[in-house]
């Protein structure tokens, strides 16, 4: 299978390193961090995402400023099985839900939509504004996915990693990736 994964500016970078973990074992990942997805990697994980491709040398990272990517065209994109955008920052989820295009996650997310790839948004933020929850309903309208990232206890978690897996679990089900990284409902 074929994604491309954006991580933004949002808190909570730490689920795109665990999606790009995930993915990157078995499927081909194309990866665009923001800038301000680059400055929250810094803060939360001390890595950049020339870090990131050291670590995953597998994984094609695309500039966010590069308009001209092969991403960004529709008969490119649709070959790809989901566009996965986590984080998504509440300033992402504006430009997509009023179709802004200020860098290429914008253009691709877009691009998405119209090409009717599944787009899946992983919100880290709370409290929700009005604002948000409209935005939340456009993009929904739309043909997006929303997500909140939002762990369930069921599965009885022990540790941080265990959270974490649950929130890229449910993302990766949405994107119809199998994985065993959490115990579902009376599993």
């Amino acid at each position: 299978m074929r994604f491309v994964l954006c991580i933004t500016g949002a808190s909570g970078v730490i689920y795109g390193y665990r999606t790009l973990e995930v993915l990157s074992k078995e499927h081909e990942v194309h990866l665009i961090v923001s800038e301000s997805g680059n400055t929250v990697l810094k803060e939360e994980m001390g890595i950049t995402s020339e870090d990131l491709k050291r670590s995953f040398p597998k994984v094609a990272v695309h500039n966010p400023k590069d308009m001209t990517s092969p991403l960004a065209s529709g008969s490119r994109l649709r070959s790809f099985d989901s566009v996965l955008v986590i984080p998504c920052s509440t300033s992402t989820l504006g430009n997509i839900a009023n179709g802004i295009n200020q860098n290429l996650i914008h253009r691709v997310c877009e691009v998405a939509l119209k090409e009717r790839v599944r787009l899946i948004l992983l919100i880290r933020e709370m409290p929700y504004s009005k604002v948000h929850i409209e935005n939340m309903l456009k993009v929904t309208e739309a043909g997006a996915i929303v997500v909140p990232a939002s762990p369930g206890f069921y599965h009885r978690p022990k540790k941080m990693e265990d959270l974490i897996d649950f929130v890229v679990g449910k993302v990766l089900d949405l994107a119809g990736v199998p994985h065993s990284l959490f115990r579902r409902w009376r599993e």
